[in-house]
């Protein structure tokens, strides 16, 4: 009688091949795509509103290693777009959370921790080992870092970035594509381009770009299909459009061009401009008066009632307030006859961290209130020292 004898194709064990069955039989893919799959190696710069699809997509599909760059903790805030955490990992390493999540989801994956903050001085050293790294940060600094890296080190940088209902992915640093310098050569003007904790994002934006950005990781590794080198993808959530630009290696660029002259890494915080933007700032505001927090918790707790006045917009006014007037600060120079009354009293001027009201003191100011005060630190300043129940945003 004949023997039959079962065997398991080598590579893959007889789980990895029911886990992944739905991958097999896919002809683009197939045995040998999933065998890539599993040889291979990405790293992820951030395990935020990217790095959740990335790495919960990543993990299912059998990337055999995966490595997290991140230094940050789980906040309450981030619950609502960043699904790789809970409820139940407020205040834990954001890496701690995510390393439980993948193993949850595959086993099989090997999961590398480097709770760090990418620099200069460790990017290459991280980004080296790896066959791809995908780019979720939410800074220029950072994405012009993870681009020159990704070019002086030969290896492939699947980008991706959101903004309100906004999003792009693209496919650069590959041998003969453009990388993220040939799209945008210069960075914007410090504080141009809010960020999300500035100017909100939609929380299923995330999961929308960094499946996408999951799928150009995948099709990279696979060999498979047509990925977005010189392409970049706009994504318009609010609108449900998706258009496709062209991107063009630029023969001149500084980086990956035909004569480079950036061969190493550089200081990208001064690039983008970041240091020069704060000592203006703090020059502009030098001379601001200011009252604490606590000094203003002391006054009105001696029954005093000092004019405050609120420069934020009306929706950060609806979340959490002082019960004071709002005169958003852009247009405050067009109202400032609405406080006549109180040319030569004390205003005492808040916004959210005490930037904005900081400016706005020295408009009203200039329109002649000599008494105009701000309140430092804002209405984050009043959550965290004086009344923990105003929500933080």
């Amino acid at each position: 009688m004949q023997t039959l004898t079962t065997t398991v194709a080598p590579g893959l064990t007889a789980e990895e091949l029911r886990r992944y069955s739905r991958h097999l039989i896919l002809p683009e893919l197939g045995l040998e795509g999933q065998k890539k799959l599993k040889a291979a190696s990405v790293l992820l710069v951030g395990a935020g509103g990217l790095g959740s699809p990335l790495a919960l997509y990543l993990a299912a599909a059998g990337i055999g290693r995966l490595g997290l760059v991140d230094f940050d903790v789980v906040d309450e805030s981030n619950l609502q777009r960043q699904v790789l955490h809970g409820t139940k990992d407020v205040g834990r390493s954001k890496l701690a959370s995510a390393r439980d999540r993948i193993y949850d989801i595959n086993p099989h994956v090997e999961v590398d921790l480097y709770e760090t903050q990418l620099t200069s001085e460790n990017a290459l050293d991280l980004i080296r080992p790896y066959d791809v790294v995908a780019d979720g940060t939410d800074n220029f600094p950072t994405r012009y870092l993870v681009n020159d890296a990704s070019v002086l080190t030969g290896t492939p940088n699947v980008y991706a970035s959101i903004f309100r209902f906004d999003g792009q992915v693209s496919v650069f640093g590959t041998t003969d594509g453009p990388c993220y310098r040939c799209l945008y050569p210069e960075p914007p003007p410090p504080g141009l381009v809010p960020s999300c904790a500035e100017g909100g994002v939609l929380g299923v934006l995330p999961g929308i770009v960094g499946t996408l950005q999951a799928t150009e990781v995948l099709k990279l590794v696979a060999g498979i299909g047509d990925l977005l080198v010189g392409r970049l993808l706009l994504v318009d959530a609010l609108g449900m459009r998706f258009r496709t630009l062209k991107v063009r290696k630029n023969p001149d660029c500084p980086v990956c061009g035909t004569h480079p002259t950036v061969t190493e890494l550089i200081d990208y915080q001064a690039f983008c401009g970041i240091p020069q933007a704060a000592a203006a700032l703090k020059a502009e505001t030098a001379d601001v008066p200011e009252i604490t927090v606590r000094q203003l918790k002391d006054r009105l707790d001696r029954g005093e009632t000092p004019f405050l006045l609120d420069v934020r917009k009306p929706l950060e006014y609806d979340i959490a307030n002082l019960n004071a007037p709002l005169i958003p600060v852009d247009e405050l120079a067009a109202r400032v006859d609405e406080l006549a009354d109180y040319r030569n009293r004390e205003v005492i001027v808040y916004c959210r961290s005490g930037i904005r009201s900081a400016q706005a003191v020295k408009l009203l100011k200039a329109h002649g209130f000599t008494g105009a005060v701000n309140l430092k630190g804002g209405v984050l300043a009043w959550s965290d020292e004086i009344d923990p129940t105003m929500v933080k945003y």
